[in-house]
């Protein structure tokens, strides 16, 4: 999807002069900061190109290059580490056929890993969209992506903290 200057236009208006506000809202609609939306922000807010790259290689949480439709985190913090957060990473891997930090060749997942995520009583944790899946095991994370390559979606299964999420065994 190639950015368009209606939405940039919207999104500065919508934060005025905030650049993280702006990039985030780019990244929540392209997956990743486009080149040429970085050239629209900083000519709009009259600000240089390089100080602009600057924030979103400051900030783990942007990409400057396209990530897939769904985006896979795997915790690998001490607690997920020793409930087998390495061996879901690992089975993540051998289904997509990917490693952390790359996307599938059809753009559909892009794997992640993060040193922790808070939810260390839950673990091991895997987060697909933003939405968290706690005591993972290799059958469980295997049966989660065939849901989401088949375009299904899993309905959390704790209304309130909306953290742990159930995936049929």
């Amino acid at each position: 999807m190639t950015p368009n200057q209606e939405f940039i236009d919207k999104t500065i208006q919508k934060h005025g002069n905030f650049v993280i506000p702006i990039l985030q809202d780019i990244q929540e609609q392209y997956n990743y900061l486009p080149e040429e939306s970085m050239i629209m922000v900083a000519e709009k807010l009259n600000m240089h190109l390089i100080d602009l790259y600057g924030v979103a290689t400051f900030y783990k949480a942007f990409s400057l290059t396209p990530k897939g439709e769904h985006i896979i985190t795997v915790c690998l913090g001490t607690a997920c580490y020793i409930r087998g957060g390495a061996k879901i990473l690992e089975t993540i891997s051998k289904e997509l056929d990917i490693e952390p930090g790359e996307t599938t060749d059809d753009m559909s997942f892009t794997l992640e890993t993060v040193n922790c995520l808070g939810c260390c009583a839950i673990g091991p944790i895997v987060v697909i969209d933003n939405q968290y899946f706690g005591e993972m095991t290799p059958q469980k994370t295997i049966n989660l992506l065939k849901k989401f390559k088949e375009g299904r979606k899993c309905s959390p299964s704790h209304p309130l903290i909306n953290l742990k999420t159930t995936v049929e065994r």
